[in-house]
């Protein structure tokens, strides 16, 4: 993932209302969530209801002000 860039790492239900802020500007975030995708192969090593969101490195600029409203708002 050398072309995009972690934005966010955490709760599940949080970060679907960051993917959620992205898509309304025309952002399609990539979500990664290592504990489902470890059940579904029948093992466990990750932390539980943990999501990492990225985006590409060209759309860090535009997606920036609506990012850190969301954390602000989020607290």
């Amino acid at each position: 993932m050398s072309q995009t860039k972690r934005i966010y790492t955490g709760p599940t239900l949080i970060a679907k209302g960051l993917v959620a802020r992205l898509n309304e500007i025309g952002i399609s975030p990539i979500e990664r969530n290592d504990h489902d995708s470890s059940l579904r192969a029948g093992f466990t090593m990750s932390i539980a209801n943990q999501t990492m969101i990225f985006i590409r490195n060209d759309e860090v600029d535009k997606a920036q002000a609506t990012i850190d409203e969301f954390l602000v708002e989020i607290g």
